[in-house]
Protein backbone atom coordinates (compact mmCIF):
# COMPACT_ATOMS: atom_id res chain seq x y z
CA UNK A 1 0.00 0.00 0.00
CA UNK A 2 2.81 1.99 0.94
CA UNK A 3 3.97 1.58 -2.88
CA UNK A 4 0.75 2.90 -4.14
CA UNK A 5 -1.31 -0.46 -3.94
CA UNK A 6 -5.25 -0.06 -3.83
CA UNK A 7 -6.70 -2.22 -0.90
CA UNK A 8 -8.03 -4.89 -3.58
CA UNK A 9 -4.45 -4.76 -5.23
CA UNK A 10 -3.24 -5.61 -1.72
CA UNK A 11 -5.62 -8.68 -0.79
CA UNK A 12 -4.51 -9.69 -4.20
CA UNK A 13 -0.99 -10.25 -3.42
CA UNK A 14 -1.72 -11.72 -0.05
CA UNK A 15 -4.55 -14.17 -1.62
CA UNK A 16 -2.25 -15.23 -4.94
CA UNK A 17 1.22 -14.89 -4.01
CA UNK A 18 1.03 -15.82 -0.13
CA UNK A 19 -1.99 -17.87 0.01
CA UNK A 20 -3.57 -15.90 2.83
CA UNK A 21 -6.71 -17.03 4.09
CA UNK A 22 -9.44 -14.52 3.50
CA UNK A 23 -10.88 -13.38 6.75
CA UNK A 24 -7.26 -13.32 8.03
CA UNK A 25 -6.51 -10.55 4.73
CA UNK A 26 -10.14 -9.15 5.75
CA UNK A 27 -8.28 -8.69 9.37
CA UNK A 28 -4.96 -7.29 8.14
CA UNK A 29 -6.54 -4.56 6.25
CA UNK A 30 -9.01 -3.65 8.63
CA UNK A 31 -6.13 -3.01 10.81
CA UNK A 32 -3.88 -1.49 8.84
CA UNK A 33 -6.69 1.27 8.13
CA UNK A 34 -7.04 1.45 11.21
CA UNK A 35 -3.50 2.86 11.93
CA UNK A 36 -3.37 4.99 9.03
CA UNK A 37 -5.99 6.98 10.32
CA UNK A 38 -5.30 7.03 13.88
CA UNK A 39 -1.58 7.67 13.48
CA UNK A 40 1.18 9.89 11.08
CA UNK A 41 4.99 9.53 10.85
CA UNK A 42 5.90 10.02 14.20
CA UNK A 43 8.43 13.32 14.51
CA UNK A 44 12.04 13.48 13.99
CA UNK A 45 13.16 14.26 17.48
CA UNK A 46 11.04 12.04 19.49
CA UNK A 47 10.92 8.45 21.44
CA UNK A 48 8.73 6.00 22.97
CA UNK A 49 10.27 5.09 26.33
CA UNK A 50 10.06 1.68 27.80
CA UNK A 51 10.50 1.45 31.79
CA UNK A 52 10.99 -2.12 32.82
CA UNK A 53 9.97 -3.15 36.12
CA UNK A 54 10.73 -7.29 36.43
CA UNK A 55 8.52 -8.10 39.37
CA UNK A 56 5.91 -10.45 40.05
CA UNK A 57 3.66 -11.58 43.06
CA UNK A 58 3.90 -15.26 41.31
CA UNK A 59 4.78 -16.54 37.85
CA UNK A 60 2.34 -17.29 35.46
CA UNK A 61 2.59 -20.91 33.59
CA UNK A 62 3.18 -19.48 30.29
CA UNK A 63 5.23 -16.81 31.59
CA UNK A 64 8.77 -16.27 29.77
CA UNK A 65 8.76 -12.59 30.35
CA UNK A 66 11.92 -11.15 32.90
CA UNK A 67 9.39 -11.62 36.19
CA UNK A 68 10.95 -12.43 39.61
CA UNK A 69 9.61 -12.61 43.02
CA UNK A 70 11.90 -10.28 44.76
CA UNK A 71 12.22 -9.12 48.76
CA UNK A 72 11.58 -5.48 49.41
CA UNK A 73 15.60 -4.86 49.67
CA UNK A 74 16.13 -6.39 46.04
CA UNK A 75 13.55 -4.39 44.77
CA UNK A 76 14.86 -1.39 46.01
CA UNK A 77 18.26 -1.99 44.76
CA UNK A 78 17.20 -2.41 41.32
CA UNK A 79 15.23 0.90 41.43
CA UNK A 80 18.12 2.49 42.67
CA UNK A 81 20.05 1.43 39.78
CA UNK A 82 16.40 2.23 37.31
CA UNK A 83 16.98 5.84 38.51
CA UNK A 84 20.50 6.26 37.50
CA UNK A 85 19.89 4.48 33.97
CA UNK A 86 16.66 7.49 34.03
CA UNK A 87 19.11 10.16 34.87
CA UNK A 88 21.54 9.16 32.20
CA UNK A 89 18.85 9.12 29.54
CA UNK A 90 17.07 11.87 30.78
CA UNK A 91 20.17 13.84 30.18
CA UNK A 92 21.63 12.46 26.91
CA UNK A 93 18.33 12.85 25.51
CA UNK A 94 17.70 16.45 26.98
CA UNK A 95 20.83 17.22 25.58
CA UNK A 96 19.91 16.61 22.11
CA UNK A 97 16.50 18.05 21.98
CA UNK A 98 14.61 14.78 21.95
CA UNK A 99 11.25 14.36 23.63
CA UNK A 100 9.55 11.63 24.56
CA UNK A 101 5.82 10.96 22.63
CA UNK A 102 4.91 7.88 24.93
CA UNK A 103 6.05 6.42 28.18
CA UNK A 104 5.06 2.61 28.87
CA UNK A 105 6.32 1.74 32.44
CA UNK A 106 5.57 -2.28 31.99
CA UNK A 107 7.05 -5.83 33.10
CA UNK A 108 6.69 -7.99 35.10
CA UNK A 109 4.28 -5.75 37.03
CA UNK A 110 4.90 -2.33 38.14
CA UNK A 111 2.56 -2.25 40.48
CA UNK A 112 4.34 -4.69 42.51
CA UNK A 113 6.12 -1.56 44.20
CA UNK A 114 4.74 -0.05 46.91
CA UNK A 115 3.31 3.38 46.74
CA UNK A 116 6.15 4.94 47.49
CA UNK A 117 8.47 3.24 45.52
CA UNK A 118 6.24 4.04 42.49
CA UNK A 119 6.23 7.35 43.53
CA UNK A 120 9.87 7.34 43.69
CA UNK A 121 9.88 6.16 39.63
CA UNK A 122 7.09 8.32 38.28
CA UNK A 123 8.80 11.74 40.11
CA UNK A 124 12.22 11.05 38.41
CA UNK A 125 10.71 10.26 35.07
CA UNK A 126 8.60 13.38 34.77
CA UNK A 127 12.07 15.31 36.26
CA UNK A 128 14.25 14.08 33.84
CA UNK A 129 12.34 13.76 30.89
CA UNK A 130 10.72 16.99 28.86
CA UNK A 131 7.04 15.70 28.88
CA UNK A 132 6.17 19.02 26.62
CA UNK A 133 5.37 16.88 23.32
CA UNK A 134 3.94 13.49 25.81
CA UNK A 135 0.88 12.12 23.85
CA UNK A 136 0.56 8.95 26.75
CA UNK A 137 1.65 7.70 29.71
CA UNK A 138 0.73 3.86 30.45
CA UNK A 139 1.46 1.90 33.65
CA UNK A 140 0.98 -1.39 33.24
CA UNK A 141 -0.63 -2.99 36.53
CA UNK A 142 -1.43 -6.36 35.29
CA UNK A 143 -1.95 -8.45 38.59
CA UNK A 144 -5.21 -6.36 39.82
CA UNK A 145 -4.78 -7.79 43.53
CA UNK A 146 -1.74 -5.46 43.29
CA UNK A 147 -3.48 -2.06 42.59
CA UNK A 148 -4.49 0.36 45.60
CA UNK A 149 -6.42 3.94 45.20
CA UNK A 150 -3.22 4.67 46.80
CA UNK A 151 -1.01 3.61 43.92
CA UNK A 152 -3.27 5.30 41.63
CA UNK A 153 -3.95 8.99 43.09
CA UNK A 154 0.84 7.89 42.74
CA UNK A 155 0.30 7.32 39.15
CA UNK A 156 -2.67 10.15 38.54
CA UNK A 157 -0.44 12.87 40.31
CA UNK A 158 2.47 12.19 37.67
CA UNK A 159 0.10 12.56 34.73
CA UNK A 160 -0.60 8.55 34.01
CA UNK A 161 -3.57 8.38 31.33
CA UNK A 162 -3.36 4.66 31.04
CA UNK A 163 -3.37 1.86 33.19
CA UNK A 164 -3.22 -1.28 31.81
CA UNK A 165 -5.20 -4.49 33.70
CA UNK A 166 -4.64 -7.54 32.48
CA UNK A 167 -7.85 -10.31 33.77
CA UNK A 168 -6.13 -13.18 30.94
CA UNK A 169 -9.34 -15.04 31.99
CA UNK A 170 -12.15 -14.60 34.14
CA UNK A 171 -12.74 -18.21 35.41
CA UNK A 172 -11.68 -19.11 39.01
CA UNK A 173 -10.12 -22.65 38.34
CA UNK A 174 -8.50 -21.50 35.49
CA UNK A 175 -6.68 -18.26 37.27
CA UNK A 176 -5.59 -21.22 40.13
CA UNK A 177 -4.17 -23.62 37.41
CA UNK A 178 -1.61 -20.88 35.88
CA UNK A 179 -0.20 -19.48 39.03
CA UNK A 180 -1.83 -16.44 39.60
CA UNK A 181 -2.75 -15.22 43.06
CA UNK A 182 -5.94 -13.66 42.55
CA UNK A 183 -9.41 -14.31 41.73
CA UNK A 184 -11.94 -12.62 39.93
CA UNK A 185 -13.65 -10.42 42.00
CA UNK A 186 -10.23 -8.82 42.48
CA UNK A 187 -10.32 -7.95 38.54
CA UNK A 188 -14.16 -6.28 39.25
CA UNK A 189 -12.59 -4.11 41.97
CA UNK A 190 -9.25 -3.38 40.02
CA UNK A 191 -11.96 -1.86 37.52
CA UNK A 192 -14.03 -0.18 40.04
CA UNK A 193 -10.69 1.62 41.65
CA UNK A 194 -9.48 3.11 38.31
CA UNK A 195 -12.71 4.27 36.91
CA UNK A 196 -13.30 6.20 40.12
CA UNK A 197 -9.54 7.59 39.60
CA UNK A 198 -8.71 10.28 37.27
CA UNK A 199 -6.96 7.98 34.86
CA UNK A 200 -8.75 8.29 31.92
CA UNK A 201 -8.27 4.76 30.01
CA UNK A 202 -8.00 1.10 31.03
CA UNK A 203 -6.72 -1.79 28.36
CA UNK A 204 -7.19 -4.99 28.97
CA UNK A 205 -5.51 -8.47 28.03
CA UNK A 206 -6.99 -12.05 27.36
CA UNK A 207 -5.18 -15.15 26.53
CA UNK A 208 -7.30 -17.55 23.91
CA UNK A 209 -5.93 -21.23 24.71
CA UNK A 210 -5.11 -21.08 28.34
CA UNK A 211 -5.21 -24.39 29.86
CA UNK A 212 -8.27 -26.22 30.64
CA UNK A 213 -10.41 -23.58 29.08
CA UNK A 214 -12.87 -24.59 25.99
CA UNK A 215 -14.55 -22.15 23.91
CA UNK A 216 -17.20 -21.39 26.39
CA UNK A 217 -15.25 -20.35 29.05
CA UNK A 218 -13.09 -18.08 26.85
CA UNK A 219 -16.14 -17.16 25.04
CA UNK A 220 -17.44 -15.99 28.81
CA UNK A 221 -14.68 -14.87 29.85
CA UNK A 222 -14.60 -12.33 26.38
CA UNK A 223 -18.34 -11.05 27.63
CA UNK A 224 -17.61 -10.38 31.09
CA UNK A 225 -14.44 -8.07 30.08
CA UNK A 226 -16.65 -6.39 27.42
CA UNK A 227 -19.01 -5.62 30.68
CA UNK A 228 -16.51 -3.72 32.75
CA UNK A 229 -16.21 -1.61 29.61
CA UNK A 230 -11.89 -1.27 29.29
CA UNK A 231 -11.07 1.05 26.40
CA UNK A 232 -8.84 -1.38 24.69
CA UNK A 233 -8.96 -4.95 24.73
CA UNK A 234 -6.04 -7.25 23.26
CA UNK A 235 -6.79 -10.84 22.41
CA UNK A 236 -3.72 -12.67 22.64
CA UNK A 237 -3.16 -16.13 21.54
CA UNK A 238 -1.36 -18.15 23.93
CA UNK A 239 2.74 -18.66 23.07
CA UNK A 240 4.60 -21.82 24.50
CA UNK A 241 7.62 -19.98 24.86
CA UNK A 242 10.78 -22.08 25.80
CA UNK A 243 11.24 -20.13 29.26
CA UNK A 244 7.50 -21.33 30.62
CA UNK A 245 6.81 -23.71 33.05
CA UNK A 246 3.99 -24.90 30.42
CA UNK A 247 6.62 -25.59 27.82
CA UNK A 248 8.20 -28.48 30.61
CA UNK A 249 4.61 -29.74 31.08
CA UNK A 250 3.64 -30.24 27.45
CA UNK A 251 6.27 -29.06 24.30
CA UNK A 252 3.29 -29.69 21.99
CA UNK A 253 1.01 -27.81 23.68
CA UNK A 254 0.24 -24.99 20.88
CA UNK A 255 0.16 -27.79 18.28
CA UNK A 256 -2.31 -29.50 20.13
CA UNK A 257 -4.71 -26.81 20.94
CA UNK A 258 -4.98 -25.25 17.46
CA UNK A 259 -8.45 -25.93 16.06
CA UNK A 260 -10.36 -24.72 19.40
CA UNK A 261 -8.30 -21.61 19.21
CA UNK A 262 -9.43 -20.46 15.93
CA UNK A 263 -12.79 -20.56 16.41
CA UNK A 264 -11.58 -18.33 19.97
CA UNK A 265 -9.96 -15.74 18.12
CA UNK A 266 -12.53 -15.49 15.24
CA UNK A 267 -15.23 -14.81 16.83
CA UNK A 268 -14.07 -12.45 19.60
CA UNK A 269 -13.24 -9.72 16.46
CA UNK A 270 -16.98 -10.35 15.29
CA UNK A 271 -18.11 -10.16 19.66
CA UNK A 272 -15.76 -6.86 20.14
CA UNK A 273 -17.27 -5.17 16.34
CA UNK A 274 -21.10 -5.60 17.80
CA UNK A 275 -19.51 -3.83 21.29
CA UNK A 276 -17.96 -1.08 19.17
CA UNK A 277 -14.29 -1.94 19.45
CA UNK A 278 -11.74 -1.90 16.15
CA UNK A 279 -8.32 -3.76 15.80
CA UNK A 280 -5.59 -1.30 15.22
CA UNK A 281 -2.36 -3.44 15.71
CA UNK A 282 -1.67 -6.86 15.88
CA UNK A 283 1.64 -9.28 15.76
CA UNK A 284 3.06 -12.94 15.97
CA UNK A 285 5.36 -14.41 18.26
CA UNK A 286 6.63 -17.59 17.72
CA UNK A 287 4.82 -20.98 19.16
CA UNK A 288 0.98 -19.47 19.37
CA UNK A 289 -1.32 -21.93 19.47
CA UNK A 290 -2.29 -22.93 15.55
CA UNK A 291 -0.13 -20.03 14.80
CA UNK A 292 -2.78 -17.47 15.61
CA UNK A 293 -2.21 -13.58 16.26
CA UNK A 294 -2.26 -10.95 18.65
CA UNK A 295 -5.01 -8.50 18.47
CA UNK A 296 -5.42 -5.60 20.17
CA UNK A 297 -8.81 -3.37 19.46
CA UNK A 298 -10.33 -0.40 20.95
CA UNK A 299 -12.76 2.11 21.16
CA UNK A 300 -12.71 5.35 19.06
CA UNK A 301 -10.41 7.41 20.21
CA UNK A 302 -8.70 5.29 22.92
CA UNK A 303 -6.03 3.87 20.74
CA UNK A 304 -2.58 3.66 22.09
CA UNK A 305 0.22 5.30 20.44
CA UNK A 306 3.18 3.18 21.82
CA UNK A 307 1.52 -0.14 21.29
CA UNK A 308 1.71 1.15 17.52
CA UNK A 309 5.07 2.66 17.13
CA UNK A 310 6.72 -0.46 19.01
CA UNK A 311 5.05 -3.03 16.63
CA UNK A 312 5.78 -0.45 13.48
CA UNK A 313 9.43 0.08 14.15
CA UNK A 314 9.59 3.35 12.25
CA UNK A 315 10.34 5.18 16.11
CA UNK A 316 13.16 4.87 18.37
CA UNK A 317 12.41 3.02 20.86
CA UNK A 318 14.67 3.42 24.71
CA UNK A 319 14.75 0.71 27.59
CA UNK A 320 15.35 1.56 30.48
CA UNK A 321 15.77 -1.77 33.08
CA UNK A 322 16.75 -5.18 33.26
CA UNK A 323 15.16 -7.15 29.99
CA UNK A 324 14.77 -3.83 28.02
CA UNK A 325 15.66 -3.88 24.65
CA UNK A 326 16.26 -0.65 23.01
CA UNK A 327 15.77 -0.16 19.55
CA UNK A 328 17.96 2.69 17.34
CA UNK A 329 16.01 3.80 13.62
CA UNK A 330 17.58 5.53 11.40
CA UNK A 331 14.86 6.73 8.93
CA UNK A 332 16.68 7.69 5.73
CA UNK A 333 18.27 3.89 5.78
CA UNK A 334 14.98 3.02 6.87
CA UNK A 335 17.79 0.72 9.71
CA UNK A 336 16.88 -0.51 13.34
CA UNK A 337 19.70 -1.08 15.65
CA UNK A 338 18.77 -3.25 18.92
CA UNK A 339 20.13 -2.30 21.68
CA UNK A 340 19.83 -4.80 24.84
CA UNK A 341 20.01 -4.52 28.25
CA UNK A 342 20.71 -7.56 30.56
CA UNK A 343 17.45 -9.90 31.52
CA UNK A 344 18.63 -10.66 35.12
CA UNK A 345 17.71 -7.61 37.30
CA UNK A 346 20.72 -8.62 39.88
CA UNK A 347 23.34 -8.66 36.70
CA UNK A 348 21.68 -5.26 35.72
CA UNK A 349 22.74 -3.74 39.09
CA UNK A 350 26.17 -4.66 38.58
CA UNK A 351 26.58 -3.43 35.13
CA UNK A 352 24.23 -0.46 35.45
CA UNK A 353 27.38 1.20 33.44
CA UNK A 354 27.72 -1.15 30.86
CA UNK A 355 24.06 -0.87 29.95
CA UNK A 356 23.68 3.30 30.02
CA UNK A 357 27.46 3.14 28.08
CA UNK A 358 25.78 0.82 25.23
CA UNK A 359 23.46 3.22 24.69
CA UNK A 360 25.92 6.31 24.71
CA UNK A 361 27.36 3.78 22.28
CA UNK A 362 25.37 2.57 19.92
CA UNK A 363 21.38 4.42 20.72
CA UNK A 364 21.42 7.83 20.26
CA UNK A 365 23.52 7.59 17.00
CA UNK A 366 20.07 8.81 14.71
CA UNK A 367 20.07 12.09 16.52
CA UNK A 368 23.46 12.93 16.26
CA UNK A 369 23.52 12.14 12.72
CA UNK A 370 19.90 14.57 12.53
CA UNK A 371 22.51 17.30 14.25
Amino acid sequence: MDSGLSEEETAAVFRDRYCVAEDKISLLLETCRNQRFLTSEPAGRTVGVYIGIPFCPTRCLYCSFASNQATEGAMQRYLEALLREIDAAGERLGDLGVKPESIYVGGGTPTSLSAASLERLLSRVTERFDLSGLKEFCVEAGRPDTITEEKLRVMERFGVDRVSINPQTMNEETLQAIGRSHRVSDVREAFSMVKRSGIRYINADLIAGLPGEDYEMFRGTLEQVIGLEPDNITVHTLAVKRASRLREQNENYHYENARGVGRMVSDAREILAKAGYHPYYMYRQKHMAGNYENVSYALAGSESVYNIRIMDEHQTIVALGAGGISKAYYPDRNRLVRVPNVTNFEIYIERLDEMIGRKEKDLYGPFLEQN
